[in-house]
């Protein structure tokens, strides 16, 4: 099962478009030199520069194939296949606040009494896993300013900081969605209708929903 059977899943990602300066060569060398910065930056239009693991390498700062920001893969919160239980041992779960891994562990066996499927398709991530889904969001919207409808930044993602959790399939976000307040689960974004938050005590009300991840 992947995130493909949800909704849309929140389809992450940002990246700042790199910036190209042009030199007149006023000799070989730096005609040679020009092609090969062109075709380095090319290969990375949406990255700035300090954030290319090739730009990186070259000015010595990284090895090559270095990631530049931290684990990307299982280590920094992707869960395999797209769906994961709180009792899988990855770090997209154990990485997530001991409160909310209750509550939602809590709405999980409720969900499950009801017959819904209840699945962790996201949860804690690292910086670099966030801006990864950031940079993808980008390249597929056209514009940071999209992809930010969808994505938050490392620096705001609630999920950096293991607060937030994104559930599937589509019918266990709805039972969420309908019943989330008895645990103090709220629906933050009116977009994303898979993003949970501990933002409220059970039985509480929760705060008016965001338009996007950009506020």
């Amino acid at each position: 099962m992947t995130r493909q059977d949800l909704i849309q899943p929140p389809a992450h990602v940002s990246a700042r478009t790199s910036r190209r300066t042009g030199r007149r060569p006023v000799a070989v060398g730096l005609v040679v030199a020009s092609v090969v910065l062109a075709a380095v930056f090319g290969a990375y239009p949406l990255l700035d520069r300090a954030d290319s693991p090739v730009v990186q390498a070259v000015d010595g700062v990284l090895d090559p194939g270095a990631d530049p920001a931290g684990s990307t893969g299982v280590d920094g919160g992707e869960i395999p296949d797209g769906a994961a239980t709180l009792a899988d041992d990855l770090p997209a779960v154990t990485g997530l606040d001991p409160a909310l891994t209750e509550a939602v562990r809590q709405a999980a066996s409720d969900a499950a009494t009801d017959g819904i499927d209840f699945w962790v398709t996201s949860g804690w991530r690292s910086p670099a896993f966030q801006q990864r889904l950031l940079d993808e969001a980008v390249r597929k919207h056209g514009s940071l300013e999209k992809a930010r409808e969808l994505v938050s930044t490392p620096e705001l993602s609630e999920h950096v900081h293991g607060k937030a959790v994104d559930i599937g399939p589509t019918e266990g976000a709805y039972w969420l969605v309908e019943h989330g307040t008895d645990y103090g689960l709220c629906q933050v974004y009116s977009n994303e209708i898979w993003h949970f938050e501990l933002l409220t005590e059970p039985g509480g009300t929760c705060p008016p929903m965001l338009d996007g991840a950009a506020g």
